[in-house]
């Protein structure tokens, strides 16, 4: 499950990434969004730190994205706050850990079937990108019109 910190993080990506060339204040994204606004600032925060995002200080400045929406992937957001995308630590990419319990993981049924899983959610994320997500919305919202 996303942590909350995650999923608000993708919230203020796609609210930012319908007009991504604007730069935006905290404010006007906790709003927009329903994110508790100091939450908030630490999450812009992360997500800067790890590029995603830059800002501008003083009278007219904010937040604004430093990598086009094809550039932002779920992956990405998912592992900078929540960790490990893997279920299990020894089928883990970046947050390997071995099992004490596993005698040869080279031919451990457990791990070799946890290992698909986090192939598969992994090309997942990393296909949903921010473009994605933004042209998702937009047929979902054509489709509740009608």
């Amino acid at each position: 499950m996303l942590s909350k910190k995650c999923k608000y993080a993708i919230h203020a990506l796609v609210h930012m990434g319908k007009r991504p060339t604007e730069q935006f204040v905290v404010k006007d994204i906790s709003e927009a969004c329903n994110i508790p606004r100091k939450f908030l600032e630490s999450i812009l925060l992360e997500l800067k730190r790890a590029g995603m995002l830059g800002s501008k200080q003083g009278k007219g400045g904010g937040y604004f994205l430093r990598r086009t929406p094809p550039e932002i992937n779920l992956a990405d957001v998912v592992r900078l706050f929540d960790g490990a995308i893997a279920a299990v630590p020894c089928a883990s990419f970046k947050f390997y850990e071995s099992c004490d319990e596993c005698e040869d993981e080279d031919v451990c049924a457990v791990r070799d079937a946890f290992l698909q899983l986090r192939n598969a959610t992994v090309e997942m994320l990393k296909a949903d990108t921010l473009e994605s997500l933004l042209k998702k919305e937009a047929i979902l919202r054509t489709k509740k019109k009608r």
